[in-house]
């Protein structure tokens, strides 16, 4: 079972939507991503503001930086 995930970004982010787009097939496969919304916390708005969008494993806490657009390093990721 794939870990769940956190897809940190924001409305309007072109990235963050591609992003998701990218995460769809391992969606469908059983991926949880809960999307966060940085411009909701400060905290993480300052944390996350230049990198977005930032997926990150809610087990590990260890993130992976845009891009991954290649599906060979979100699986490596998720494994």
């Amino acid at each position: 079972m794939p870990p769940e995930c956190q897809l940190f970004g924001t409305l309007g982010c072109h990235l963050c939507e591609v992003a998701e787009d990218v995460l769809m097939p391992f969606v469908e496969h059983g991926l949880l991503v809960e999307l966060v919304d940085i411009a909701e916390n400060e905290k993480l708005f300052e944390t996350y503001g230049l990198r977005i969008p930032v997926l990150r494993r809610v087990d590990t806490g260890e993130e992976l930086d845009w891009p991954f657009n290649d599906s060979d390093r979100i699986a490596a990721f998720l494994s």
